[in-house]
Protein backbone atom coordinates (compact mmCIF):
# COMPACT_ATOMS: atom_id res chain seq x y z
CA UNK A 1 0.00 0.00 0.00
CA UNK A 2 1.93 3.03 -1.27
CA UNK A 3 0.85 6.37 0.18
CA UNK A 4 4.02 8.09 -1.03
CA UNK A 5 4.82 9.34 2.49
CA UNK A 6 5.61 7.80 5.86
CA UNK A 7 1.94 7.83 6.83
CA UNK A 8 2.22 5.86 10.05
CA UNK A 9 4.62 8.43 11.57
CA UNK A 10 2.88 11.63 10.59
CA UNK A 11 3.39 12.14 6.86
CA UNK A 12 7.13 12.72 6.54
CA UNK A 13 8.77 12.76 3.12
CA UNK A 14 10.23 9.44 2.05
CA UNK A 15 12.04 8.04 -0.97
CA UNK A 16 8.58 7.24 -2.32
CA UNK A 17 7.47 10.88 -2.09
CA UNK A 18 7.05 12.37 -5.57
CA UNK A 19 8.84 15.35 -7.01
CA UNK A 20 7.27 18.70 -6.00
CA UNK A 21 5.27 17.27 -3.06
CA UNK A 22 5.44 19.06 0.26
CA UNK A 23 5.62 16.98 3.41
CA UNK A 24 7.35 17.05 6.75
CA UNK A 25 11.06 17.52 6.00
CA UNK A 26 10.21 18.70 2.47
CA UNK A 27 8.35 21.96 3.15
CA UNK A 28 9.81 23.60 0.04
CA UNK A 29 8.68 20.79 -2.25
CA UNK A 30 10.68 17.61 -2.74
CA UNK A 31 13.37 18.42 -5.34
CA UNK A 32 14.02 14.83 -6.42
CA UNK A 33 11.77 12.27 -8.07
CA UNK A 34 10.45 9.21 -6.27
CA UNK A 35 12.27 5.91 -6.14
CA UNK A 36 10.79 3.39 -8.57
CA UNK A 37 10.61 0.34 -6.32
CA UNK A 38 8.92 -1.67 -9.07
CA UNK A 39 11.80 -1.15 -11.49
CA UNK A 40 14.27 -2.12 -8.80
CA UNK A 41 12.40 -5.38 -8.18
CA UNK A 42 12.13 -6.06 -11.92
CA UNK A 43 15.90 -5.75 -12.21
CA UNK A 44 16.28 -8.98 -10.22
CA UNK A 45 14.61 -10.82 -13.08
CA UNK A 46 12.87 -13.47 -10.97
CA UNK A 47 10.34 -11.35 -9.05
CA UNK A 48 6.72 -10.97 -10.15
CA UNK A 49 6.03 -7.21 -9.99
CA UNK A 50 2.84 -5.27 -10.55
CA UNK A 51 1.80 -1.68 -10.01
CA UNK A 52 -1.94 -1.39 -9.48
CA UNK A 53 -4.62 1.11 -8.54
CA UNK A 54 -7.83 -0.55 -7.48
CA UNK A 55 -9.84 2.67 -7.94
CA UNK A 56 -8.62 3.23 -11.49
CA UNK A 57 -8.65 -0.31 -12.88
CA UNK A 58 -10.05 -3.04 -10.60
CA UNK A 59 -9.81 -5.66 -13.37
CA UNK A 60 -6.06 -5.08 -13.81
CA UNK A 61 -5.60 -5.22 -10.03
CA UNK A 62 -7.46 -8.53 -9.82
CA UNK A 63 -5.45 -9.97 -12.71
CA UNK A 64 -2.18 -8.92 -11.03
CA UNK A 65 -3.21 -10.52 -7.74
CA UNK A 66 -4.10 -13.77 -9.49
CA UNK A 67 -0.84 -13.83 -11.44
CA UNK A 68 1.19 -13.06 -8.32
CA UNK A 69 -0.51 -15.88 -6.45
CA UNK A 70 0.14 -18.32 -9.30
CA UNK A 71 3.79 -17.31 -9.66
CA UNK A 72 6.23 -19.79 -8.11
CA UNK A 73 8.58 -17.25 -6.60
CA UNK A 74 8.64 -13.87 -4.87
CA UNK A 75 5.94 -11.37 -5.80
CA UNK A 76 5.64 -7.64 -5.17
CA UNK A 77 2.46 -5.69 -5.81
CA UNK A 78 2.56 -1.92 -5.36
CA UNK A 79 -0.90 -0.46 -4.83
CA UNK A 80 -1.59 3.28 -5.06
CA UNK A 81 -3.28 4.28 -1.82
CA UNK A 82 -4.66 7.79 -1.37
CA UNK A 83 -3.95 9.15 2.10
CA UNK A 84 -5.29 11.99 4.23
CA UNK A 85 -1.75 13.43 4.16
CA UNK A 86 -2.26 14.11 0.43
CA UNK A 87 -4.56 16.95 1.41
CA UNK A 88 -7.84 16.47 -0.40
CA UNK A 89 -11.37 15.44 0.51
CA UNK A 90 -11.10 11.68 0.97
CA UNK A 91 -14.63 11.22 -0.37
CA UNK A 92 -12.98 12.07 -3.72
CA UNK A 93 -10.30 9.37 -3.34
CA UNK A 94 -11.60 7.27 -6.23
CA UNK A 95 -11.60 10.18 -8.68
CA UNK A 96 -8.20 11.41 -7.51
CA UNK A 97 -6.65 7.94 -7.79
CA UNK A 98 -7.91 7.76 -11.38
CA UNK A 99 -6.23 11.10 -12.08
CA UNK A 100 -2.98 9.68 -10.71
CA UNK A 101 -3.16 6.95 -13.36
CA UNK A 102 -4.53 9.11 -16.19
CA UNK A 103 -1.76 11.70 -15.71
CA UNK A 104 1.03 9.13 -15.81
CA UNK A 105 1.85 9.72 -12.15
CA UNK A 106 1.07 6.06 -11.36
CA UNK A 107 1.37 3.85 -14.46
CA UNK A 108 -0.25 0.43 -14.20
CA UNK A 109 1.89 -2.51 -15.25
CA UNK A 110 2.71 -6.18 -14.66
CA UNK A 111 6.03 -7.99 -14.93
CA UNK A 112 5.66 -11.77 -15.05
CA UNK A 113 8.97 -13.70 -15.27
CA UNK A 114 7.11 -16.86 -16.38
CA UNK A 115 6.46 -15.20 -19.74
CA UNK A 116 10.21 -14.96 -20.39
CA UNK A 117 10.43 -18.76 -20.28
CA UNK A 118 7.81 -18.88 -23.05
CA UNK A 119 9.80 -16.40 -25.15
CA UNK A 120 7.29 -13.61 -24.54
CA UNK A 121 7.86 -10.10 -23.24
CA UNK A 122 7.34 -10.36 -19.46
CA UNK A 123 6.41 -6.66 -19.11
CA UNK A 124 2.85 -5.51 -19.80
CA UNK A 125 1.94 -1.83 -19.62
CA UNK A 126 -1.73 -1.77 -18.66
CA UNK A 127 -2.23 2.01 -18.64
CA UNK A 128 -3.01 4.08 -21.67
CA UNK A 129 -0.82 7.05 -22.54
CA UNK A 130 -1.46 9.97 -20.17
CA UNK A 131 -4.65 11.79 -21.09
CA UNK A 132 -4.40 14.64 -18.59
CA UNK A 133 -1.45 16.74 -17.49
CA UNK A 134 0.42 15.97 -14.31
CA UNK A 135 -0.56 19.45 -13.07
CA UNK A 136 -4.27 18.56 -13.40
CA UNK A 137 -3.68 15.72 -10.95
CA UNK A 138 -1.34 17.68 -8.65
CA UNK A 139 -3.47 20.82 -8.33
CA UNK A 140 -6.20 18.83 -6.55
CA UNK A 141 -3.93 18.01 -3.59
CA UNK A 142 -2.55 20.38 -0.98
CA UNK A 143 0.68 18.37 -0.77
CA UNK A 144 1.48 19.87 -4.17
CA UNK A 145 -0.53 23.08 -4.50
CA UNK A 146 0.34 24.66 -1.13
CA UNK A 147 3.78 25.48 -2.54
CA UNK A 148 2.08 28.02 -4.83
CA UNK A 149 1.17 30.02 -1.70
CA UNK A 150 4.69 30.17 -0.31
CA UNK A 151 6.91 30.15 -3.42
CA UNK A 152 4.94 30.36 -6.69
CA UNK A 153 7.98 30.59 -9.00
CA UNK A 154 9.53 27.49 -7.44
CA UNK A 155 6.17 25.71 -7.61
CA UNK A 156 5.91 26.34 -11.36
CA UNK A 157 9.47 25.08 -11.85
CA UNK A 158 8.79 21.90 -9.85
CA UNK A 159 5.46 21.27 -11.62
CA UNK A 160 7.20 21.59 -15.00
CA UNK A 161 9.92 19.17 -13.89
CA UNK A 162 7.30 16.76 -12.55
CA UNK A 163 5.55 16.76 -15.94
CA UNK A 164 8.85 16.10 -17.75
CA UNK A 165 9.74 13.26 -15.37
CA UNK A 166 6.29 11.67 -15.79
CA UNK A 167 6.62 11.69 -19.58
CA UNK A 168 10.18 10.35 -19.45
CA UNK A 169 9.13 7.58 -17.07
CA UNK A 170 6.21 6.76 -19.37
CA UNK A 171 8.56 6.44 -22.35
CA UNK A 172 10.75 3.99 -20.39
CA UNK A 173 7.73 1.83 -19.52
CA UNK A 174 6.48 2.03 -23.10
CA UNK A 175 9.87 0.91 -24.42
CA UNK A 176 9.91 -2.00 -21.98
CA UNK A 177 6.44 -3.07 -23.17
CA UNK A 178 7.49 -3.01 -26.82
CA UNK A 179 10.75 -4.95 -26.56
CA UNK A 180 11.36 -8.68 -26.86
CA UNK A 181 11.91 -11.18 -24.07
CA UNK A 182 15.69 -11.36 -24.60
CA UNK A 183 16.05 -7.74 -23.47
CA UNK A 184 15.10 -8.82 -19.96
CA UNK A 185 17.82 -11.49 -19.75
CA UNK A 186 21.09 -10.45 -18.10
CA UNK A 187 24.30 -10.78 -20.08
CA UNK A 188 25.95 -14.09 -19.16
CA UNK A 189 29.36 -12.46 -18.97
CA UNK A 190 28.13 -10.27 -16.12
CA UNK A 191 26.66 -13.23 -14.22
CA UNK A 192 29.12 -16.09 -14.75
CA UNK A 193 32.50 -15.52 -13.08
CA UNK A 194 35.56 -15.83 -15.31
CA UNK A 195 37.44 -19.14 -15.03
CA UNK A 196 40.79 -19.06 -13.34
CA UNK A 197 43.58 -20.45 -15.51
Amino acid sequence: MDTEVYSNTGGQASKATPLAATAKFAAGGKPTFRKELGLQAISYGNVYVAQICLNANPQQALQALREAEAYDGPSLILSYSPCIAHGFDMTQARQQAKKAVYSGHWPLYRYNPMLKEQGENPFTLDSLRPTISKAEFMQQESRFNQLFKTNPEHAVELFDRAQAVALKKWSVFEEMAETDAAWFEPELSSVVPAKNN
